[in-house]
């Protein structure tokens, strides 16, 4: 347990940019597997419109510092490869 005002209250911060964390990563999961399934069944269509909101929203991310930069575009890169072999 903290021993100081200072490290109680940073438990708390961590407490709750982990669960904020927990969400945005779940998101992205979910956004990679719908385009992953959009793949998988050679649905062109669907495969580039879930590819736009995952790049989107991964990028997103980016800029809530919940992924660094050369984190999303390595995961917007190997997607995109995989929607361009359709």
């Amino acid at each position: 347990m903290a021993n100081h005002k200072s490290a109680a209250k940073r438990a708390k911060q961590t407490i709750v940019k982990t669960e904020r964390n927990r969400f945005f990563k779940a998101r992205i999961k979910n956004i990679t597997k719908a385009v992953l399934s959009a793949v998988a069944s050679n649905d062109k269509d669907t495969a580039t419109k879930a590819m736009k909101e995952a790049n989107k929203y991964i990028h997103h991310c980016v800029s809530k510092n919940i992924l660094k930069k050369a984190a999303a575009a390595r995961k917007v890169s190997r997607l995109q490869n995989k929607v361009n072999a359709l």
